[in-house]
């Protein structure tokens, strides 16, 4: 973790512009910040890791490697960070935020856009711009056997079934021996279309319910 330090000042203007949020929800968001880092200047793994709400979470592993995934920080960088400060931390809780009411339809689809691009970098771990099938059985696996209720190999057989079944409808003239290589994001797009990402694009485990965070300005 990092060492205690004199807080930093926070530039609220270009914070706002930045990651969409108004001041307040800023000022509430560092708060929280702080707790979850002991009052330190940068945040660990280690720290997320103990949040009790995420004990029992299936993806908590995807959930916490986001944060200090450099690809969720709008700086069109890549790789990962051991420990990430306060502006890193709130580009990635950006992604949770509904798109404001008054927003232009340009906007709302920029913003789904970056939603749908958090989601596919959690799936994409090896950062090759594919969701591949050992990455889809990762996930499918944990969701479906840390239940108890489906052991892994029924959970591998549904994520592979669903593999081959997003591949014939990606690309439906595949002949029986032709290897999918795996989802790109465009095709992650498709298969996500028409699905509402508002409510379903929520935090709630860091106590900081983001389903009602609209606000301002939005960043492009």
């Amino acid at each position: 973790m990092g060492a205690s330090q004199t807080r930093p000042e926070h530039n609220y203007d270009d914070l706002t512009d930045k990651s969409g949020f108004s001041q307040e929800q800023i000022k509430n968001l560092y708060q929280r910040f702080q707790q979850l880092s002991g009052n330190h200047e940068k945040i660990s793994r280690d720290d997320l890791d103990r949040i009790p709400a995420l004990n029992n979470n299936p993806i908590r592993k995807q959930i916490i490697t986001a944060f200090f995934d450099k690809r969720n920080q709008h700086q069109n960088d890549v790789g990962s960070l051991d420990e990430i400060g306060f502006e890193q931390f709130l580009m990635v809780m950006s992604h949770f935020r509904p798109v404001n009411s008054t927003a232009t339809e340009e906007e709302k689809v920029t913003v789904r856009k970056q939603k749908l691009r958090f989601l596919f970098n959690m799936h994409d771990t090896d950062n090759d711009g594919i969701i591949t099938l050992d990455e889809y059985r990762t996930v499918v696996e944990e969701l479906l056997s840390q239940s108890g209720a489906i052991e892994t190999e029924v959970a591998r057989s549904i994520a592979d079934a669903a593999m081959l079944e997003v591949a014939s409808t990606n690309v439906p003239h595949m002949a029986p021996d032709d290897f999918y290589e795996g989802i790109t994001f465009e095709h992650f797009e498709q298969i996500l279309k028409g699905i509402e990402m508002e409510s379903r694009m929520s935090i709630r485990f860091l106590d900081m319910n983001t389903a009602t965070m609209r606000c301002g300005k939005l960043s492009s």
